[in-house]
């Protein structure tokens, strides 16, 4: 007896066990195109609305599925395909930056053709996240510029939502909402979000619910009457209760003009603020309880107020509440006492949220006038004259800083022009300023269009041979300690007279007559090291320096490797520092390695005596 079975072809299966097989996640987006184009059956299984080109979408790029809803009907191949480009011109644009723009300490116009490529926003941040979130250790060049990209673009987002919110009717702006677009603007790669930092809100006033629960079990809480002044004290008495007993807030007296005391994330999270971050949180939480509190711009302390009569007109209708102070209670007069000085009556009223956000972006922007001349205190500085001209944009004062601002740094020469001849608009009796900037910005422009041939220093001529150290060794500082790497030298000293005298150079051995060495110190700084006060670290570990990233483009364990731009200005180091490295690592390990050969030897020869 004979059976025949018929043979069954792959195209003769259902289409939902075809797009099941299509599905399985060793099948990559070259697969799925040769397979589409086997035969129209196969062709029209892989069709661009379907399940096998939307598996394809989410299974490359996960962080995208919350810009669609669910289930949602698209032409996945389409947006693969865009996605796929997206993420070509954005590496391109990326790796291109670090050839273009090595030479400038402080990139300003930079990232803006990242804008003009016109393409799909989610999709760019998509792919400077996936490049940032590589192999850890290599690619540093690639990310460095990366971050930054990512840095603008989102700022550039922030900048929109807060022009937005301020073209808002005044009873409509948030202080919350406005302090924490301040917060995202200054720091685009957090985390911080209005909704998370409303959750913590939520979490709080729960527990002030509860402690009110406890005291007056029949308390209405969310329903206060304005003039039941018995019960919002009972609210305001159980909130001090909650945030500063339980929760231990307080102001930070010892590191006031830390810039992390102005962010509300960082207030949440470190249970420390300055009064003005401390009172829009009180005045939040207050707001939720049922109990209108107002922002007071008082001189040097920021206050709230809280109207103690139904139709307080005068200073002395109301109490003021110090949320630095873990919300004292002070009169009118009292006040004065927090400051040293009377005030006239106009600096007890109550302001609106856009001038809360100028009092808070004025005190960003005083810190990082106060700052050290570093990036760090230069980007603050930067972050928060944006703010404040996006809030205030006919500030004659802060457009004269901001032009300033950008020229003793060299970026932005055209939007310089621009910011001066709108302060010659608002104020014409400023020309004289305006009028230096715009000779000195027109030849800074003049003198980009010729850029200067990088300076090549090879190891090998004669006036470098004292020069023991090169680019991408890990070093230590015997005075100091520090940990640090190298990424430029010179065979003497090259800084002012004044510094050689104030950093004491005269009582080195040496002096300044020996090789010098531009270093990446592990605590952020950059720093200018003698040769006779560096030593080769007996065990390379990486440096968190975020500038690493500038000159090196991977930590090879023991040394970093200088990107194409560190090797054309130091041509002969790398293979200096490959030798370095095999003569002083790889000559502990092979002893480490025979020690522990002999140890075997030993251990064999002499066999453990049984128990």
């Amino acid at each position: 007896m004979q059976f025949t079975v018929a043979a069954k072809k792959l195209t003769d299966l259902p289409t939902e066990l075809l797009e099941h097989i299509l599905c399985f996640p060793v099948l990559k987006h070259v697969d799925i195109c040769n397979v589409s184009c086997c035969c129209k059956r196969l062709h029209d299984v892989c069709h661009g609305r379907g399940k096998v080109w939307g598996h394809q979408y989410k299974l490359r790029w996960p962080r995208l599925q919350r810009f669609y809803r669910q289930n949602e009907c698209c032409d996945w191949l389409k947006e693969y395909k865009t996605r796929h480009r997206v993420g070509i011109q954005i590496r391109r644009t990326v790796e291109s930056i670090s050839k273009r723009f090595f030479t400038e300490v402080v990139l300003g116009d930079s990232f803006a053709e990242i804008e003009s490529l016109g393409m799909p926003e989610h999709f760019c941040e998509d792919e400077l996240l996936f490049i940032l979130n590589s192999d850890k250790r290599k690619s540093l060049t690639l990310k460095y510029y990366a971050k930054k990209i990512l840095y603008f673009l989102r700022q550039q987002n922030i900048l929109r939502s807060l022009k937005t919110f301020l073209e808002q009717p005044a009873e409509q702006q948030s202080a919350l909402e406005g302090a924490v677009l301040v917060d995202q603007y200054c720091n685009p790669l957090a985390d911080v979000t209005l909704d998370s930092i409303s959750a913590q809100l939520d979490e709080i006033t729960e527990k002030v619910k509860k402690m009110l629960r406890i005291k007056n079990s029949s308390h209405p809480s969310l329903h206060i009457a304005q003039e039941d002044f018995e019960l919002q004290r009972q609210v305001v008495c159980a909130l001090n209760s909650v945030l500063y007993e339980q929760l231990q807030y307080k102001g930070n007296e010892f590191d006031y003009y830390n810039p992390l005391n102005s962010y509300i994330h960082q207030v949440l999270l470190r249970h420390t603020g300055i009064p003005i971050s401390l009172s829009v949180l009180y005045m939040t939480l207050a707001r939720k309880l049922g109990v209108q509190l107002e922002p007071v711009n008082f001189p040097n302390h920021f206050l709230l107020r809280w109207c103690q009569k139904p139709r307080g007109d005068d200073i002395y209708d109301f109490v003021y509440i110090d949320a630095f102070g873990k919300g004292k209670q002070l009169t009118a007069k009292e006040c004065e006492y927090l400051i040293g000085h009377q005030v006239t009556a106009d600096y007890y009223s109550a302001i609106s949220t856009t001038e809360v956000l100028l009092r808070m972006v004025g005190n960003l922007l005083n810190i990082g006038k106060r700052g050290e001349g570093n990036e760090k205190s230069y980007q603050l500085l930067r972050d928060s004259l944006d703010l404040y001209l996006t809030i205030n944009p006919d500030n004659v004062q802060y457009l004269l800083l901001q032009a300033r601002l950008y020229f003793h740094l060299g970026i932005w020469p055209e939007k310089v022009l621009d910011i001066l001849q709108h302060i010659q608009a608002l104020d014409p009796s400023q020309h004289g300023a305006v009028g230096y900037l715009v000779q000195h910005t027109l030849e800074h422009i003049q003198h980009k269009k010729h850029p200067v041939t990088p300076e090549v220093k090879r190891r090998s001529t004669p006036e470098h041979l004292e020069v023991q150290y090169s680019v991408g060794l890990i070093m230590k500082h015997k005075r100091s300690g520090y940990n640090c790497v190298i990424y430029g030298w010179d065979p003497k000293c090259t800084m002012s007279q004044e510094w050689i005298t104030t950093m004491r150079v005269h009582q080195l051995s040496n002096g300044a007559n020996q090789p010098f060495y531009n270093v990446l110190v592990q605590d952020g700084t950059c720093r200018y090291a003698a040769q006779e006060n560096l030593e080769p670290h007996s065990a390379p570990l990486e440096i968190g320096h975020p500038e690493v990233g500038r000159y090196f483009s991977e930590f090879a364990a023991s040394h970093y490797v200088a990107n194409e731009e560190l090797q054309t200005r130091y041509p002969e180091d790398m293979d200096d520092t490959l030798g370095t490295v095999q003569e002083l690592y790889h000559r502990l390990t092979s002893g480490f390695g025979e020690q522990e050969q002999a140890c075997a030897t030993n251990q064999t020869n002499h066999p453990a005596t049984p128990m």
